[in-house]
C-alpha cells in the first residue's frame, strides 16, 4: 500500500526478548522501548501503526498498572494505533481488560514467535485497509461521496468505484453485472448520488420478484378501470423516477413481451400507462443489474439484443467477495461492531480463529452471506468474542478452513472439549482425564475459548 517500510514499536523490558523480537522482524522498521516514557517518545517521533506492549513494565514489572497507563496514553496520542498486549500465564483477564480499554489484540507468554507474527501482520493489514478506506471516503472535486456508503479497500472494488465516479456525471445507461449479494443496488445508489441527479428520486424495482402479469403495471402504471381491481390511476416506477434514476434489478428476468415495451420507452423517452392514450414524457437515467449471462440469453433468444445495447452503454463487472483482497475481514469487523451495538453489547470483537476462518471461506453468498453469518454469530455468541464456532461454517465444505492451522486447532479443541464435558456431565476432573490433560489445563482452555460448563 505504501512505498515506506511498515513501522513496528516493541515495548518490552526484557532486553533479551526485545533483541530476539527485533531480529525476527527484518521486513519492518522496528523501534524498541523498555519503559512507558521511551515508548511514548518513540510513538510521537515515529508514529508506528502497530505496537506490541508488555503490560509488565518498570517500575511495576510484576503488575500491570504501568502497562495500562502506557496503553491509555498511547491511544490518546494515536487512537488508530493497533496495540497488541502481552498476556502472561494466568493473566488472560488483564488481556481482556486491555482489549476493552482499546487494545487491538493480545498474545500469550511464553512467546510463540510464529503466532505473534501472524497477529502483527494481520494488524498491519487491517490498518492499511483502514487508511485506504479513509482516503477513498474523502470527497472529490465536486463533493460527491460515492464511497461514503461503500466499505472497501480492495484494489478490485476500488477500480469499480473509480469507474462509477468517472461515468456518474455522464447521462448514460449503465449495466451492473455480478453475483447475488455483491452489492449491485448499493453501487447503483452510489452512481446516483455521484451524478447531477442526486437531489431527484432514486427508484428501484426488482424485476425478478414481481409476477410477469403485474410487472408491466409496476413499471408503466395504469389508468383507473384499465383492468379488474384498477380502482384508481396509479403512476408506475418509471414515472415516479422522473428527473432521477431508475434502477432495474434482475433485468434479465423481464419477459420478452415486456422487453419490447421497455425498448420503445428507451428509444422515445415517453410512456403510456396501461389503459391510457396519452404519451407522458419521462426524463430518467436507467441503471440495470443482473446476475444472469445476458450474452447467452441473447443467443437463446430470451433477451433482445437491441434492448441489451440500449441498457449497456457502459457495463461494469462487480467481483465476488472472494476476489476482493482483504474485504471479508474488513467488512466482518464492521458488521460485528454494528450488530454488537444493536443486539449484544457484551461482544468486543472476533477471535483469531474466527478471523482466520473468515479469511479462507469461499463466501458463495458474498457480502449478504457474510452479513447474515456475522449477525447470527453476534446474537448466539456466549463469550466476549465471536469465535469460528459461532460463525457456523459446518454447513459447507470445511476443507479450506482446515488448511489454516490456527483455525483448525481451535475448532478441534472446542469440539473435543465439548464432547468430553458432555460425556462426563460437566465433571471437570473426569473430562480432563478423558482429554488426557490436567484439570488446571482444562480450566485454562475453557477460559481461552469462552466455553461454559
Amino acid at each position: 500500500m505504501t512505498e515506506h517500510r511498515q513501522k513496528l514499536l516493541i515495548v518490552e523490558d526484557d532486553l533479551g526478548l526485545q533483541k530476539q523480537l527485533k531480529w525476527s522482524y527484518e521486513g519492518f522498521d522496528v523501534f524498541c522501548a523498555s519503559n512507558r516514557e521511551d515508548a511514548l517518545t518513540l510513538l510521537r517521533a515515529e508514529e508506528p501503526d502497530v505496537v506490541t506492549l508488555d503490560l509488565g513494565l518498570p517500575p511495576d514489572p510484576d503488575g500491570v498498572t504501568e502497562g495500562f497507563a502506557a496503553l491509555d496514553e498511547m491511544l490518546k496520542l494515536k487512537p488508530d494505533t493497533k496495540i497488541i498486549v502481552a498476556s502472561g500465564h494466568g493473566a488472560r483477564e488483564s488481556a481482556l481488560q486491555a482489549i476493552s480499554a482499546g487494545a487491538w489484540d493480545f498474545y500469550h507468554k511464553p512467546l510463540d514467535i510464529d503466532e505473534l507474527h501472524l497477529i502483527v501482520r494481520r494488524a498491519f493489514h487491517v490498518r492499511e485497509l483502514e487508511v485506504q478506506n479513509a482516503l477513498l471516503q474523502q470527497p472529490d472535486s465536486d463533493g460527491a461521496l460515492l464511497l461514503g456508503t461503500i466499505l472497501t479497500a480492495s484494489p478490485e472494488m476500488v477500480k469499480v468505484a473509480r469507474t462509477i465516479e468517472r461515468i456518474a456525471p455522464a447521462d448514460i445507461s449503465v449495466l451492473l453485472l455480478g453475483a447475488s449479494g455483491t452489492g449491485k443496488e448499493l453501487l447503483a445508489r452510489g452512481l446516483h448520488n455521484a451524478s447531477g441527479r442526486r437531489d431527484k428520486p432514486f427508484v428501484a424495482i426488482n424485476c425478478g420478484a414481481i409476477p410477469d402479469n403485474l410487472l408491466e403495471s409496476e413499471l408503466f402504471g395504469h389508468e383507473k378501470g384499465a383492468f379488474t381491481g384498477a380502482v384508481k390511476t396509479t403512476e408506475g416506477k418509471i414515472e415516479l423516477a422522473h428527473g432521477g434514476t431508475l434502477f432495474l434489478d434482475e433485468v434479465g428476468d423481464i419477459p420478452l413481451a415486456l422487453q419490447v415495451k421497455l425498448l420503445r420507452f428507451l428509444q422515445e423517452r415517453n410512456i403510456e400507462r396501461i389503459g391510457g392514450r396519452k404519451a407522458i414524457p419521462i426524463d430518467v437515467r436507467v441503471v440495470c443489474a443482473t446476475h444472469r449471462n445476458l450474452s447467452e440469453m441473447i443467443s437463446d433468444q430470451t433477451f433482445r439484443d437491441d434492448l441489451f445495447y440500449r441498457l449497456a452503454e457502459v457495463t461494469i463487472n462487480i467481483p465476488p467477495l472472494t476476489a476482493r483482497t482483504g474485504d471479508a475481514i474488513l467488512l466482518a469487523k464492521h458488521f460485528v461492531s454494528k450488530f454488537a451495538r444493536e443486539m449484544n453489547p457484551t461482544i468486543k470483537g472476533m477471535s483469531t480463529g474466527a478471523l482466520a476462518a473468515i479469511d479462507v471461506w469461499k463466501w458463495p453468498g458474498n457480502v449478504r452471506e457474510l452479513e447474515n453469518r456475522i449477525k447470527r454469530a453476534v446474537i448466539m455468541a456466549e463469550g466476549k468474542f465471536v469465535t469460528a464456532d459461532d460463525l457456523d461454517f459446518s454447513d459447507g465444505d470445511e476443507d479450506d478452513l482446515l488448511l489454516n492451522l490456527k483455525a483448525a486447532r481451535e475448532a478441534s479443541d472446542r469440539k473435543a472439549i465439548k464432547r468430553a464435558v458432555a460425556r462426563t456431565e460437566g465433571n471437570i476432573s473426569s473430562a480432563a482425564k478423558l482429554l488426557g490433560i490436567s484439570r488446571p489445563t482444562l480450566y485454562d482452555l475453557l477460559k481461552q475459548y469462552d466455553l461454559h460448563v
